[in-house]
C-alpha cells in the first residue's frame, strides 16, 4: 500500500454553530465565510489556493471564488466526504498537484424550513446515495422503512438480537456525548441529560428514541491543506495525515452484507496500518454518530473492542469527560449540531483538540486522533489518523 503517512498537514479550520441551532449567513456567502475563517486560521489567504473540494461542484465554488484551481475534487458520499476530501487532497499534496487545498461544507436546514426554502447547498438535490438509478424506491421505500432512522433501527434490533445490546448502552453514548455538550458553548443542547431521559424521549423507530437520533441544525466548516514542508511555516502548528483509508459495501440497507458489522472494518485497520498505529495509540476519537448506534458500530469496527462488545464498552462512561476513550469532545451530531454531512465537524474538532485549543473540553496530552465519518445509510466509511508533530518519529 502507497503512504501517505506525515506527507501532508490540515493547517486551519473552522466551523460554526449555534445554540439556537440557526445561523444568519446561507448558502455561498456561508461558505466563503468558512473558507476565509480557515485560511485566516492558517495564516494564508484565498490567493493562495490552487485546490477546492466540494461536494456539489468544486467548479462552481472555485468560481464564485474567483481562483482557477489546479486540482478539483467534487466527491459526495454523504456524510464521509469530508474524510475523503482529506485523503484524497493528501494524495494531491504528495503528488505535487496542488499546493495549497481547500474543502468547505455549509447547509442551513433548519432556517431554510423557517424561511420556507429547500435548504441551502447540499439541500434540495438528491443525496449522493439516490443519485442516479434508485433502487431503494423500488425495494424498500413502498415498504414503509422511515427514512432516515429505520435503517439505523434495522442495524440496532439486529445487534440488539445477535449480541444483547440493550436500550440503556446505546442511551449511555447519547448521556456521554451530551457531558461533553455542556462544554461547548456553541452547542444546541447544553444541558445535562440522563439514561432515563434518553428512554423517556419519543419513540422514533423501534428501537431508536429521539435523543438516540442526530440533531437538525445549520452548520458550517471548511479545513485548508498543504504539504508538510510548507505546513511548517503556517501560523497554527501543523495536524499531520498519519493515515487514510476508505471502503463502502452497498447503497441500500437491505443490501448490507452484515446490519452489524460496516466497511469500517476495512477503512479503519488500513487507515491505522498506513499510520502505524493501533486503536490503543489513539487519544481521542471523532466518531460520527448520526445515531447512538453508528457510534457503537464504529467503537467495535475500529477495533476499540471486539464484535458484539460496544454495549459493554460504553456503559461505564468510558467515552464522556474523564474516561479512557473520549469521543465527540465537541458534542457531535447527538448534541452539538447535524446539518446534514457532519463529516466536517469531526475534523475540524480533531484538530482543535490536538492543538490544544479547546478550552474546558480539552483532552490532555491529545497528540493523536481519528476522525470516522459514515456516509449514506452506513454504507460508506472513511477513517483518518491525525497526529502532531511528535508522532512523526
Amino acid at each position: 500500500m502507497a503512504s501517505l503517512r506525515g506527507a501532508a498537514a490540515i493547517v486551519g479550520v473552522a466551523d460554526d454553530a449555534s445554540p439556537t441551532g440557526e445561523l444568519e449567513l446561507s448558502g455561498r456567502a456561508l461558505e466563503t465565510a468558512m473558507i476565509v475563517a480557515a485560511l485566516d486560521d492558517a495564516g494564508l489567504t484565498i490567493a493562495d489556493v490552487d485546490g477546492v473540494c466540494h461536494v456539489g461542484s468544486s467548479v462552481a465554488m472555485a468560481e464564485y471564488l474567483g481562483i482557477h484551481p489546479r486540482y478539483t475534487d467534487s466527491t459526495s458520499t454523504g456524510g464521509s466526504s469530508y474524510e475523503i476530501h482529506v485523503e484524497h487532497a493528501a494524495a494531491a499534496s504528495n503528488a505535487g498537484l496542488a499546493d495549497v487545498i481547500v474543502s468547505v461544507y455549509a447547509s442551513t436546514p433548519r432556517s431554510d424550513r423557517k424561511r420556507g426554502g429547500r435548504g441551502g447547498p447540499g439541500r434540495g438535490r438528491p443525496g449522493p446515495m439516490m443519485m442516479g438509478p434508485n433502487p431503494a424506491a423500488e425495494w424498500e421505500m413502498p415498504y414503509g422503512i422511515r427514512m432516515p432512522m429505520g435503517p439505523y433501527a434495522l442495524s440496532a434490533t439486529r445487534h440488539m438480537h445477535e449480541f444483547g445490546t440493550t436500550p440503556e448502552q446505546l442511551a449511555q453514548i447519547a448521556v456521554s456525548t451530551r457531558e461533553w455538550a455542556t462544554m461547548n458553548p456553541k452547542a444546541r443542547f447544553q444541558t445535562p441529560m440522563t439514561i432515563d431521559d434518553v428512554l423517556d424521549s419519543p419513540m422514533q423507530t423501534t428501537p431508536l428514541h429521539l435523543f438516540d437520533c442526530c440533531l437538525v441544525t445549520d452548520g458550517a466548516g471548511a479545513f485548508v491543506m498543504t504539504s508538510a514542508e510548507r505546513a511548517k511555516d503556517l501560523a497554527k502548528p501543523p495536524v499531520y495525515v498519519l493515515g487514510a483509508g476508505t471502503c463502502h459495501d452497498h447503497q441500500m440497507i437491505s443490501q448490507m452484507p452484515d446490519l452489524t458489522t460496516t466497511a469500517g472494518a476495512v477503512s479503519g485497520p488500513n487507515a491505522f496500518a498506513m499510520a502505524g498505529m493501533k486503536p490503543s495509540d489513539v487519544d481521542l476519537l471523532m466518531g460520527y454518530d448520526s445515531f447512538t448506534i453508528t457510534a457503537l458500530l464504529h467503537l467495535e469496527d475500529l477495533g476499540f473492542c471486539a464484535k458484539g462488545e460496544g454495549g459493554p464498552f460504553v456503559e461505564d462512561g468510558k467515552t464522556g469527560p474523564g474516561g479512557s476513550l473520549p469521543m465527540n469532545t465537541n458534542g457531535g451530531g447527538l448534541s452539538y449540531t447535524h446539518p446534514g454531512m457532519y463529516g466536517m465537524f469531526l475534523i475540524a474538532e480533531a484538530v482543535k483538540q490536538l492543538r490544544g485549543e479547546c478550552g474546558a473540553r480539552q483532552v490532555p496530552g491529545a497528540e493523536v486522533a481519528v476522525a470516522h465519518g459514515s456516509g449514506g445509510v452506513l454504507s460508506c466509511m472513511s477513517t483518518i489518523v491525525l497526529g502532531t508533530e511528535g508522532t512523526l518519529s
